[in-house]
């Protein structure tokens, strides 16, 4: 079982106090909850003022909370600017090897993306293209170091935003994923990969709700800390 909690920041809100803010929460979550893996995924700063994703300059974070929550005292009182609260099917297409201590900040960047089913195509048609056309797709394509794809099975009742899958998309350097000669391969195929992912991501996306962040990833409790590389 594993729920996502979209928390925004507020628009007097500076970056670092937003940081603070959703680490706080996310780390008394750590603290106070057994037998569940916890990881936040937010935005640090402002995006690159220019790139070929469109980056949104919003602050945004995901709490990612692995195991049962039910009677957990720290979601009784949820963090502000709460946007929903998400259960999730997870998936790991491909994974890193976690050699870094919980609590610090996972090294490279995260492409956390928000989005919803394409309008006009039914909700089996909308999967099969996501996972088995575009996720191969991005595979092949993307330098992507970890995968982490999370289709929506429900939202809570008081959720504010109807989002109905979660990515995050990790890379070893912030370079594989601003550098479009890196991100979409050199500059024989650049632009026939960007071709071939925009036409996937409309076939299966409503493209103008889709909402993509330059992120960073903290995981506060793993499964598997003994298992860290000295």
């Amino acid at each position: 079982m594993k729920s996502m909690i979209l928390i925004r920041g507020e628009k007097q809100e500076s970056c670092n106090a937003f940081k603070e803010r959703v680490l706080d929460f996310a780390r008394k979550v750590a603290t106070n909850a057994p037998g569940v893996n916890v990881s936040l995924t937010l935005t640090e700063g402002p995006p690159p003022p220019l790139s070929v994703i469109p980056f949104k300059r919003r602050k945004a974070a995901v709490l990612s909370i692995s195991g049962k929550i039910e009677g957990m005292t720290e979601l009784t009182f949820l963090p502000k600017g709460l946007a929903g609260v998400y259960q999730v099917t997870e998936a790991l297409p491909v994974a890193y090897q976690k050699t870094w201590a919980d609590g610090t900040r996972t090294p490279g960047v995260c492409l956390l993306t928000l989005f919803r089913k394409k309008p006009g195509i039914d909700y089996a048609t909308f999967l099969d293209r996501w996972l088995n056309s575009h996720t191969p797709l991005s595979l092949k394509i993307h330098p992507l170091w970890h995968y982490n794809r999370n289709v929506v099975d429900a939202r809570g009742r008081d959720a504010l935003e109807g989002w109905d899958g979660i990515v995050e998309e990790h890379f070893r350097k912030r370079q594989h994923l601003t550098n479009p000669f890196i991100f979409f391969g050199n500059p024989l195929t650049m632009w026939y990969h960007m071709i071939q992912v925009y036409t996937d991501t409309r076939s299966f996306l409503d493209y103008h709700t889709i909402e993509t962040y330059l992120a960073r990833e903290y995981v506060l409790k793993s499964s598997t800390p003994s298992q860290l590389l000295p």
